[in-house]
């Protein structure tokens, strides 16, 4: 999911550029905002952490890409290729330390499972949304 900062700063392109270019197939897109609800629903492991709040006021504060890529080692890839969640431990290169402002404002999410990577996609899109 390309996050709200990275859409308002012009970048949803060039990351998604920078996806494409490292090898990975877009198997669905979409451009979206998330209400107060549907955010918290997908950060609801998040629900009884300090954070959870604000995390859902950032989250709902602009229009978002949410996408379903394919890869071979696609988690492993794609954490390495958007890199540390705090901009400024990301290595030279990444998505994160060339489009993220902070550590809560980090321009881009990935899935850290394939668990996880299903019931996102399964979240954002149906069957027939997927090509």
């Amino acid at each position: 999911m390309i996050k709200p900062d990275a859409v308002a700063n012009g970048h949803a392109g060039k990351i998604l550029d920078q996806i494409i270019q490292a090898g990975f197939k877009v198997v669905a897109l979409k451009y979206t905002r998330l209400s107060e609800e549907r955010a918290g629903d997908f950060y609801g492991i998040h629900r009884e952490r300090p954070f959870f709040g604000e995390l859902v006021r950032f989250m709902t504060s602009g229009p978002i890409y949410a996408a379903i890529l394919e890869k071979d080692n696609a988690i492993e890839d794609f954490r390495k290729l958007i890199g540390a969640t705090d901009p400024q431990k990301a290595e030279a290169g990444t998505i994160r330390n060339l489009f993220a402002k902070s550590i809560d404002a980090n321009a881009i999410h990935g899935s850290d499972s394939n668990e996880n990577a299903e019931i996102e996609g399964n979240f954002f899109f149906g069957a027939d949304q997927r090509f």
